[in-house]
């Protein structure tokens, strides 16, 4: 199976161009560095070669090296305790020297549903030599610097629960990237600008709508200039609960699993309240960042509820006659589609997409609308690219990834020249 294959059925939204294996210049040494590790060193002549042999580009494109850094940090998690954490900082290499006088524009990219550790950003950048995904877009072909949180429980924090679809910490790991990332160009002479867009696909799209609520509430000093959540795993985190309960089966039960597991974890319940055995005593294991996502299914099952499901009956009974279920109230402690953004938001999804449906970002477009949002627009993947098949949630990653890159850089043009 190619690694493309192997990324999408994970349901990761990180491109995977590699075949994996080691890359040109893994492991370099950057001496004097400040603050980080060098992991890659690719070559602009072998990113080329690498994308043209897989027919990803052809001869003509222009094409960008790059550099890739591990750098830690410090955030804060949902019980409020410093977690030291850490993040991937890509930038290109072999842009002409006008461009770098300029200095470079971000992209933080909020990565999606994962369960192996092996499979962070940072991990996965050492261990194969080369970024997982998205920065082949946006840095080697869009010439963006791209930074993408590993988020807690993965990197340096992997024995730290992940806190999934938990907007407090998500926003923190990522916002408080950002910041540590401006300290290290700036210690280690690595020349920004003050343009930073914020993305990100599935899990993703939820981390990159909490941290521009958070930004923009607490006036946090980060200037956004767009912000595009892709394949949104929910904005109305009820919402997406209560339609889940409608459903006939559990499509992905692992993703089901984590969310009530992160929830009971950081809101002190026993998750036994909720879940079944022998699904309850699992978890600690199935999620403890060793297991991918098909082990996890595995060991579950696709029943929602009822004496063989996953859930336990009276509890989802329990939990739909009560509004102050302590699950309820949690979930809807956790929506991000309760504001009015000020920064302009593209809302981007497939509409074949039977994961994250559709609608959940149409109906949060909409909500936000009605509230009085001004700058924010709904887009079908399938109509602005002009693709007749309506595509799933794994066939959406890349041309997403596409769209978003092109997006972000003609806004570059006409705002920076280049």
């Amino acid at each position: 199976m190619t690694r493309i294959a192997k990324t999408l059925a994970l349901m990761t939204p990180l491109l995977f161009i590699g075949c994996g294996g080691g890359s040109s210049g893994s492991g370099t040494i950057d001496e004097g560095l400040k603050g980080g590790k060098l992991v890659v060193d690719f070559s602009p002549s072998s990113m080329k070669n690498m994308l043209v042999e897989k027919r990803f580009i052809t001869e003509e494109t222009e094409v960008f090296g790059y550099k890739a850094y591990s750098i830690p940090y410090i955030t804060t998690d949902e019980e409020g305790e410093d977690v030291n954490v850490s993040g991937l900082f890509v930038i290109p290499t072999g842009m002409p020297s006008a461009i770098n006088n300029i200095g470079f524009s971000m992209v933080s990219d909020s990565h999606g549903t994962i369960f192996k550790n092996s499979n962070a950003p940072t991990v996965y950048a050492e261990d194969y030599g080369m970024p997982e995904g998205s920065p082949i877009l946006f840095t080697a072909i869009g010439g963006f610097a791209t930074l993408q949180a590993d988020y807690i429980g993965f990197g340096n924090s992997d024995k730290h629960y992940h806190p999934y679809m938990l907007k407090e910490s998500l926003a923190n790991a990522t916002i408080d990237f950002i910041k540590q990332v401006k300290i290290f160009a700036k210690e280690n002479n690595i020349k920004l600008n003050q343009q930073l867009f914020l993305t990100g696909y599935s899990e993703g799209g939820y981390t990159t709508m909490a941290t521009l609520k958070k930004i923009e509430e607490e006036e946090i000093d980060l200037d956004i200039t767009m912000a595009i959540p892709m394949a949104s795993a929910g904005f109305s985190m009820l919402r997406v609960s209560e339609n889940m309960l409608l459903q006939e089966k559990l499509v992905v039960p692992a993703m089901v699993a984590n969310l009530v597991y992160a929830y009971s974890i950081a809101y002190n319940k026993d998750v036994g309240l909720l879940i079944n055995e022998p699904y309850a005593s699992r978890l600690p294991t199935l999620f403890n960042g060793t297991k991918s996502m098909q082990e996890i299914d595995a060991n579950l099952t696709t029943v929602i509820k009822g004496k063989d499901g996953f859930f336990k009956e009276d509890a989802v009974q329990e939990y739909l006659e009560n509004d102050t279920h302590w699950y309820k109230e949690a979930l809807r402690e956790n929506s991000v589609d309760d504001w009015i953004p000020q920064t302009a938001v593209g809302f981007l999804h497939c509409e074949g997409d039977e994961i994250t449906p559709f609608s959940e970002s149409n109906m949060t477009f909409h909500h936000m609308k009605d509230r009085g949002a001004e700058n924010i627009e709904m887009i079908s993947l399938e109509k602005r690219v002009g693709i007749s098949k309506k595509l799933t949630h794994m066939e959406c990653a890349i041309p997403s990834y596409k769209l978003v890159t092109e997006m972000f850089a003609d806004i570059r043009k006409t705002t920076i020249g280049y």
